[in-house]
């Protein structure tokens, strides 16, 4: 059985450019790989740009798992996206994260 998020849409030239932009401004998206709302969420970025995130693995048995760090950050639901050390519970379209973190593309 896969373990991870499997990504299968295609990146936009400006998803990709956001994903570098929100990694370079160590933004984190804590997920698990069961959740449907994180797929739906890395769909948005596509498969190219969802590579580029800075993606923590909540549940135990996922690839590359951090369990104890969602424990420590108190990590209630997922998708949860830490920008500037808040906590962001749910989807957050691409628009959204760039008025967030301030990305201007």
């Amino acid at each position: 059985m896969i373990r991870e998020v499997i990504v299968t849409s295609e990146s936009t030239r400006e998803s990709i450019k956001l994903a570098k932009y929100l990694k370079d401004k160590g933004v984190v998206k804590y997920s698990a790989y069961w959740c449907p709302n994180c797929l739906n969420q890395s769909e948005l970025f596509g498969k190219q740009a969802y590579r580029e995130l800075n993606v923590v693995e909540c549940a135990r048995d996922g690839i590359n798992s951090q369990t104890q760090l969602c424990i420590d950050k108190k990590i209630k639901g997922f998708p949860t996206w830490e920008i500037n050390g808040k906590l962001i519970l749910g989807v957050l379209s691409l628009k959204e994260l760039s008025k967030l973190t301030g990305f201007k593309n």
